[in-house]
């Protein structure tokens, strides 16, 4: 099985969306799979908004989070680091095209489509069914000393 980035990076984390330490958040793993990072990630009754749709709130802290670690993931590689920098949100923007049925897997798909040396701007999709049911773009930023969320991961 895969490592995720989370767990391979940032085991302690204890972010509501991606952190592996929470176990009340949604825990999510992103993996990279060619050019591309992947989640496969499965709501629970909880995640709804209403009986077999999940809540709008979650799917956009599922493109946050899962945006986020694209963007670290590509930093990393592009600046030949050890270790992704740790980074933070600047915008994102997610339109829902469909209500995102709850009663299985949902599928997170990403990829930077614009980067400079700190900063990355990522395209995302979501799939439930075989079908896209979101979309979301945004632009992450890698922080440095002082800020309060450099030594997060």
């Amino acid at each position: 099985m895969e490592k995720s980035l989370q767990d391979r990076w940032a085991p302690a984390t204890r972010c509501f969306g991606c952190g592996p330490a929470n176990p009340e958040g949604l825990r999510i793993k992103s993996v990279v799979r060619g050019d591309e990072v992947v989640c496969e990630w499965i709501p629970a009754r909880h995640h709804e908004a209403f009986d077999g749709v999940l809540n709008g709130g979650i799917i956009g802290t599922l493109f946050d989070c899962h945006c986020n670690w694209t963007a670290a993931w590509h930093l990393m590689q592009a600046a030949g680091a050890d270790r992704p920098p740790c980074t933070v949100t600047a915008e994102y923007r997610v339109v829902l095209h469909r209500p995102t049925p709850s009663s299985g897997a949902v599928t997170l798909r990403a990829r930077v489509v614009a980067a400079s040396a700190e900063r990355a701007e990522v395209e995302a999709t979501l799939e439930a069914g075989g079908r896209k049911t979101a979309s979301g773009r945004g632009v992450f930023v890698a922080v440095q000393e002082g800020h309060p969320a450099f030594h997060r991961w």
